[in-house]
């Protein structure tokens, strides 16, 4: 076979300018769309997309943006390994801006070690670590901007606070 057999190709336009099209018609949408729903009630339209992807509108997510914690908690213990001094300094300035929510998340590494000394279970363990990091925090953060958690696997002796962006404050009752 040569190359002679093979029909010659139509002429036609180069592929970078059907490209180049593809995407300025997609700018030109977005432009579209924003113009459109400049005058739309943003948190109905977000729950609209909520609810077409087929999750809870009434759920808000935090968006994580920073952490700090308390490692190296002793095993078995939930007692502070250290001054708190630095991580209630760092909470009060996160704790400036109205949209932040604290999460404390404690954890154990484990082990069979590593465990609530009077329940056998690493879960209440985790648990108390959250609770005594959170309890150093409370005077650094307003009421109803933290929650506690734990890990569900094995990770460090420790506690971290994770700082998250959790949109604009309610807004106060009239």
């Amino acid at each position: 076979m040569t190359e002679f057999d093979f029909p010659a190709a139509p002429a036609g336009r180069p592929l970078w300018l059907i490209t180049l099209a593809d995407l300025a018609l997609l700018l030109v949408g977005f432009f579209v769309l924003v113009q459109a729903t400049q005058h739309v009630d943003r948190r109905a339209l977000a729950d609209g997309f909520r609810a077409g992807f087929g999750a809870d509108a009434q759920t808000e997510q935090v968006i994580p943006v920073a952490a700090a914690g308390m490692m190296n908690f002793a095993a078995g213990s939930a007692s502070l390994p250290g001054d708190t001094a630095g991580l209630v300094a760092w909470a009060r300035e996160a704790a400036r801006d109205p949209r932040v929510m604290l999460t404390v998340t404690g954890s154990v590494d484990g082990s069979s070690g590593d465990v609530d000394p009077t329940t056998g279970s690493g879960a209440v363990l985790a648990a108390d670590r959250a609770r005594v990091v959170a309890a150093a925090l409370a005077d650094a953060v307003p009421a109803g901007r933290m929650m506690i958690t734990t890990t569900t696997h094995a990770g460090r002796r420790a506690a971290m606070v994770n700082q998250g962006f959790a949109g604009a404050p309610p807004e106060p009752n009239p």
